[in-house]
């Protein structure tokens, strides 16, 4: 039975990723990210239908799935792979604009509130679905790019996905996250590789059981899973793909 799929910040790679293993797998995906070229061209190369949205807006994510529901029907599946740092650079405290604070928060908290609240009532009509939120090794720990607002908003989405488990799992619906590791999926990761230096690189990789970097297809292959009928007994659960971090 193919599922109905939306899988938002599909311009990065692990959102493209999830969306092409999704449909890979058979699911009818529709993909979002913020309106642009960028989102054009990433449906371009997946051939997959697209909806812009800034999911940081309530009304613009509450249209994102109100037409999407117009034209294929709601979502059964809904990944929010949307987020990310927004282009900032770890700065010291007293250097942190509270603009610049709120727009990763926005990205990464908001965004994920105001999907899953858009998405709710039509699974809960449906007694089935699956949520899966995409945080961080830094929704965890520290994070490794010393953003203040990135690794706080990410441990709000932590919060904010066990949270939805509880409400929405009665009801028959599933609410997980994964936490990727370092991956080079985009140009502030590539970015942020790069000022690593060979050393600093060379001590990340030796902190990773498995010596790689991850890849974005790991992470889907994980989203998969957890957006599968074999996942029905797993709601409320972080899973670390990061090849084991020391």
């Amino acid at each position: 039975m193919s599922r109905r799929a939306i899988v938002t910040g599909v311009v990065g790679g692990i959102g493209a990723a999830i969306a092409r293993r999704l449909a890979d797998d058979g699911a009818a995906v529709t993909v979002s990210d913020l309106p642009g070229e960028a989102l054009e061209a990433a449906a371009d190369r997946l051939g997959l239908p697209a909806i812009s949205a800034d999911l940081g807006l309530r009304e613009e994510t509450q249209a994102l799935i109100d037409r999407m529901t117009g034209d294929r029907g709601p979502p059964e599946i809904v990944v929010n792979a949307a987020g990310g740092v927004r282009g900032q650079v770890g700065r010291p405290l007293e250097e942190v604009a509270e603009a610049d604070w709120r727009a990763i928060f926005a990205a990464n908290v908001d965004g994920a509130f105001h999907l899953a609240q858009a998405a709710a009532p039509a699974l809960k009509t449906a007694g089935w679905g699956r949520i899966v939120t995409i945080s961080s090794g830094a929704g965890l720990r520290p994070s490794l790019t010393g953003i203040q607002a990135y690794t706080a908003a990410k441990h709000a989405l932590v919060g904010l996905t066990k949270q939805l488990s509880l409400e929405l799992g009665p009801h028959g619906v599933t609410v997980n996250s994964v936490a990727p590791g370092f991956i080079l999926s985009n140009p502030a990761t590539e970015r942020q590789w790069a000022a690593y230096g060979e050393e600093g690189r060379r001590k990340l990789v030796e902190r990773i059981h498995t010596r790689r970097l991850g890849r974005p297809e790991d992470i889907a292959a994980a989203v998969a899973f957890l957006a599968g009928d074999e996942a029905s007994w797993i709601s409320a659960q972080i899973l670390s793909v990061d090849g084991g971090v020391a």
